[in-house]
């Protein structure tokens, strides 16, 4: 009797998917390195545009709106394929990029960064729908490790390139570089498979997303006490976040049943944890430590390569095959780091054990959230794709920049009298909310 051979594992990188796992793998690139980038040079962008108070707000303006630009994608997608959308979003990011960095003044920085999170947020919904119709269900984990591991480059050189461009030619040409990268990426997935699901009814979802949306910026800017009854417009703001956001969602989302409600509330925990604590990371480095934007810029890229690894650990190791346990180590793992990291305030811990505690963080990060991408996907029937790729990403931007937004309520009433213990404060928060992931993370699978 012949034996039987198994049949050899597929590669997302070889045959027909290799030009779209590369091209895929370049858009990974363009995110992180804008992200890294920007969270490396702000310091610097804030001191020259006299806007620290705005610091937080520059961080959470392209959350909101990506918020406005998530549900409309996701019916655009299943109307047009994911192909056209991707590349107008492309456009739109270029767009507000080259705005922040040609911005004279902070209100035009901002109004790029909300023009680049729009474009952003295109890019996010039409890049996850591209994956599910380009590749088969198995291949699906090693394509989002391949998204994760376009991390890794521009987390080894990233922070500490911009840095150095911020050192020589100014931060502006930070911003005014991404272009570049952004058309090579388009050309690579030009020619991705991209086919439109039939027309089915859709509700107007636009009012519900600019209500979400105007509530995250009206929580950002109310948050920075320039306006009287600053804390009623807070309150107004975060009312508009739950109401727009309700509409928005899946039904039942906020019970965090089982299924895919349970997975939207987990990944919006664990990312916006992650998010908390990286926005003040590289503050309190030079704050604290003294240390320079390109020192910090080396830790920004421990969490980055580690969070790269713990994805590859997630693909790949067969410890880790059960999804909903990954999950919970995951959280557990993000939560321990970023309470770990906060010691960097303490002055007798050497600085190596804040750095260790980051790349904890990212470890843990880097198991959970490809993992909840993979277990939203799986939820979707055929032509929903881009409807469920939308909600698991407007879930992310609901809630960071939701949280974001009032961990810049607090930052702003001490960026002038208390920086350090404020952002100590907002990165415990972050570890805090890494704990709570682990209540709907016993519920993913339904």
């Amino acid at each position: 009797m012949t034996a039987l051979v198994p049949a050899p594992v597929a590669s997302p990188w070889r045959g027909r998917h290799g030009r779209t796992t590369v091209g895929a793998f370049s858009l990974a690139f363009l995110f992180a390195f804008e992200a890294l980038a920007v969270a490396t040079v702000m310091p610097d962008v804030a001191a020259e545009l006299d806007g620290l108070r705005w610091y937080a707000v520059a961080f959470a303006a392209p959350l909101a709106a990506a918020v406005v630009a998530l549900p409309v994608t996701g019916a655009a997608i299943d109307r047009l394929g994911p192909g056209p959308v991707l590349r107008r979003g492309l456009l739109v990011f270029c767009s507000g990029v080259v705005l922040a960095g040609l911005a004279p003044s902070m209100p035009v920085f901002l109004l790029g960064r909300l023009v680049h999170g729009y474009g952003g947020g295109v890019l996010g919904v039409a890049l996850y729908v591209l994956i599910a119709q380009a590749y088969p269900e198995q291949l699906r984990p090693r394509v989002f490790a391949v998204l994760t591991l376009g991390w890794v480059l521009p987390a080894l050189v990233g922070p500490v390139a911009a840095a150095g461009v911020a050192a020589t030619v100014g931060w502006r040409w930070v911003f005014l570089g991404v272009p570049v990268l952004a058309v090579a990426a388009w050309l690579l997935v030009a020619d991705a498979p991209s086919r439109a699901a039939p027309a089915r009814p859709q509700p107007a979802r636009l009012p519900s997303a600019v209500l979400a949306a105007g509530g995250v910026l009206l929580v950002s800017v109310a948050g920075q006490r320039a306006l009287p009854l600053w804390p009623v417009f807070v309150a107004a703001g975060l009312a508009a976040i739950v109401a727009g956001g309700g509409r928005l969602l899946p039904p039942r989302v906020w019970t965090l049943r089982a299924g895919l409600p349970a997975v939207l509330g987990t990944r919006a925990a664990v990312g916006t944890a992650f998010a908390t604590a990286e926005v003040y990371l590289p503050l309190l480095l030079i704050l604290e430590r003294d240390l320079t934007l390109t020192q910090a810029g080396w830790v920004l890229t421990v969490g980055a390569v580690t969070w790269s690894g713990g994805a590859v650990l997630a693909a790949r190791w067969s410890v880790l095959a059960d999804q909903a346990g990954r999950v919970r180590l995951g959280a557990a793992l993000l939560a321990l780091g970023i309470g770990g990291f906060v010691l960097v305030v303490v002055p007798g811990v050497p600085l190596v054990v804040p750095v260790l505690a980051w790349g904890c963080a990212g470890l843990g990060i880097g198991m959970a959230f490809p993992t909840l991408a993979v277990l939203a996907l799986a939820t979707a029937t055929a032509g929903e794709e881009g409807r469920t790729s939308s909600a698991l990403q407007l879930s992310d931007y609901l809630a960071n920049s939701a949280g974001v937004a009032l961990g810049g309520v607090l930052f702003a009433g001490f960026a002038d009298t208390a920086p350090v213990p404020a952002a100590a404060a907002l990165v415990l928060l972050g570890a805090f909310l890494g704990l709570l992931a682990l209540v709907p993370a016993r519920r993913l699978h339904g």
